[in-house]
């Protein structure tokens, strides 16, 4: 039998916060192992527990979600972040999924697109609203281009990884479609970054977008 994915419950309302905890204890294959009312107490549940997921709230006391989906991603990797907030604006959805979240929703969110997405991020797959996929888009393209480099000299693994990048697939994913490892993705994203001129991975998106590597 499959064990059940043990996810981590972090938001500062305790009612948001218990009934998160009673909706998805009811979804098959989860179980909720632990609630946090701040992003310190969710690390340190992590550290104890070893959830396989963290549904994550951003706005949150003393140490908010994005500090503390970068702790739990430096600290436990095998341990993924699903962020389920409020905010659906550019720049909390860059600073959550730069800081390793693997999954963004909105509150708006079903129980079972909850479900999904704890499911698939235990799996280390990427799930992002449409709506947060679509700012993330909008986001990347607004940035400033960046700066003229050696674009043509782009190899055929290097766009085809470009191309998964702007398609918001994670490292994990592009590793296991183009069948390497994630460490040669990460090789090859450095060099996009050097070759495009880009700063980081919204900067490559958007020159992913108005350069022909991706459609809108």
């Amino acid at each position: 039998m499959t064990e059940p994915v043990r996810v981590v419950v972090a938001d500062d309302q305790s009612a948001v916060r218990e009934g998160l905890a009673l909706l998805i204890e009811v979804l098959p294959g989860i179980t909720v192992v632990g609630q946090a009312p701040d992003g310190d107490v969710a690390a340190e549940l992590v550290a104890s527990e070893k959830p396989d997921v963290v549904l994550m709230d951003l706005a949150m006391p003393r140490c908010d979600g994005v500090t503390a989906t970068r702790r739990i991603r430096d600290d436990h990797p095998e341990t993924q972040v699903v962020v389920l907030s409020t905010y659906a604006d550019e720049d909390s959805i860059l600073r959550a999924l730069d800081a390793g979240a693997l999954g963004y929703l909105t509150k708006s969110a079903t129980r079972d697109e909850i479900g999904r997405a704890i499911h698939a991020a235990a799996a280390g797959q990427a799930v992002l609203d449409p709506e947060v996929q679509r700012r993330l888009v909008s986001a990347a393209l607004k940035l400033p281009a960046p700066t003229e480099a050696e674009a043509d000299e782009l190899t055929a693994r290097e766009r085809d990884v470009l191309r998964l990048l702007a398609a918001g697939q994670t490292n994990r994913e592009i590793a296991k479609a183009l069948f390497v490892s994630e460490a040669t993705v990460k090789t090859h994203i450095n060099r996009i970054y050097t070759k495009t001129g880009s700063r980081d991975r919204a900067q490559a998106i958007r020159y992913a977008y108005t350069n022909g590597y991706a459609t809108a």
